[in-house]
């Protein structure tokens, strides 16, 4: 990916990417570069929602919500 995208645009594009390869009317060499460029959105993707994830649990922690939680 060349340019930063936002979660949500890489998102989008990777679905109109797994629209394009499940109606397979596509060349070979086209839906080979589509499949490599879902890979690395989807990746992206992946990536940015597991820091999304480390940074809610740790503004949990460093609330204190978790000890309440768990009285």
């Amino acid at each position: 990916m060349a340019s930063k995208k936002s979660f949500e645009e890489a998102l989008e594009q990777l679905e109109t990417i797994v629209q394009q390869l499940e109606r397979a009317d596509i060349p070979l060499e086209d839906a080979l570069k589509q499949f490599k460029a879902g890979i690395e959105l989807s990746q992206y993707c992946k990536k940015t929602l597991a820091n999304a994830e480390k940074t809610v649990t740790t503004l949990i922690l460093e609330s204190g919500e978790e000890k309440e939680l768990t009285e």
